[in-house]
């Protein structure tokens, strides 16, 4: 097991690429996320302002 995570000796580098990688694939999703709540709430107010003017 221990040889596994070591990787050959590469292991310091190889673990820490694949937490960088996936910290940017989280963070890409949030980000994502976010602004697509953010612009759902904008359709729905100018929808809603839309029968008034």
């Amino acid at each position: 097991m221990d040889s596994f995570f070591a990787m050959g000796g590469y292991g310091a580098y190889v673990w820490p690429a694949y937490g960088v990688s996936a910290l940017g694939l989280l963070l890409a999703v949030i980000v994502t996320l976010r602004l697509y709540a953010r612009a759902k709430a904008r359709l729905a107010m100018l929808e809603g302002t839309k029968g008034r003017a």
